[in-house]
């Protein structure tokens, strides 16, 4: 059986569809469509139901996709300790980051870089509930995301910790400059993450909370695209405080939420076994934010 196709199916079913595993993978949408049919045939029948632009698993595929991740989770602690033989000379890190950590985790990237540059340094970028089942998984050697974790038995080690804000056009401010309520966006549309991302959630759980249901006009994974949307009138956003700081004054107005939510950025990791490349990342990370690490 072909890893590589095992790989690309797997992606697939955790993706949701041929597009987005063909932009997560690199590759192009043709070969993974091609590696898929193939692993169909080898195994005998179909794996996937297409429908349109997504995809439903057969019985054989719930069972090829439970199995297959559990392969590529040993085939991945093969190499890294067959690696590790040559001390950190070589080696594969698999690190999972969110749109919005990107600026936080840069220089720790770079610092890696330049300590281990035999490492392959490989990189994913999803929601932070998506990274937290890709790390509990054993796809990932370690996830950024936003804590307390969902997924049980996943250490972590925090990144930065900010509050979250309300973003408005710039013409539909609250005429006060204090905090607001969150049922006082009640009856305004909303501009919000995609349905992977630990904000998504729990701001849908905030809204509920405070005893409505957002309306939502927009997502996106990308903050600066969210910050576009508020400043054309689509709705209010909800993002951490140093995102939207970042955003043009002149186009939205931010104010502080009376709710006291919080944006806790940290990384996660499954407890037991880390590589020394594993190891080697929570150490940069731990010097960069000079924080300690949190038991699962």
């Amino acid at each position: 059986m072909d890893i590589r196709a095992l790989r690309y199916f797997v992606e697939v079913v955790r993706q949701g569809g041929f597009t987005r595993a063909a932009e997560t993978l690199h590759v192009t949408q043709p070969t993974i469509s091609k590696m898929v049919k193939g692993l169909e045939e080898e195994l005998g029948g179909p794996l996937l139901l297409r429908e349109g632009r997504t995809v439903q698993l057969t019985d054989a595929g719930e069972v090829v996709f439970a199995r297959g991740q559990a392969v590529l989770a040993e085939v991945a602690r093969l190499r890294q300790e067959v690696a590790e033989v040559d001390g950190m000379a070589r080696g594969e890190l698999m690190v999972g980051i969110p749109p919005m950590a990107g600026r936080y985790m840069a220089p720790v990237i770079g610092a890696y870089r330049r300590l281990y540059p035999g490492v392959k340094l490989r990189l994913r970028e999803q929601g932070g509930r998506a990274l937290e089942e890709g790390v509990a998984a054993g796809e990932l050697d370690l996830g950024v995301t936003v804590l307390p974790a969902a997924v049980a038995g996943l250490a972590s080690l925090t990144v930065t910790r900010h509050p979250l804000v309300a973003v408005f056009p710039a013409g539909s401010a609250p005429r006060k400059a204090g905090a607001v309520k969150l049922a006082d966006l009640a009856g305004q549309p909303f501009v919000m993450y995609e349905d992977d991302f630990v904000l998504y959630r729990m701001l849908l759980d905030a809204c509920e909370a405070a005893g409505f249901t957002p309306q939502i006009a927009g997502q996106s994974r990308q903050w600066d695209f969210i910050g576009e949307l508020v400043a054309a009138g689509v709705g209010v956003a909800i993002l951490p405080a140093p995102v939207a700081g970042q955003l043009d004054p002149a186009r939205v107005a931010t104010r502080p939420l009376a709710a006291g939510l919080v944006w806790e950025l940290g990384l996660v990791w499954r407890e037991g076994y880390l590589s020394r490349a594993a190891r080697a990342w929570l150490a940069c990370c731990e010097q960069a934010f000079g924080t300690a690490r949190k038991p699962g």
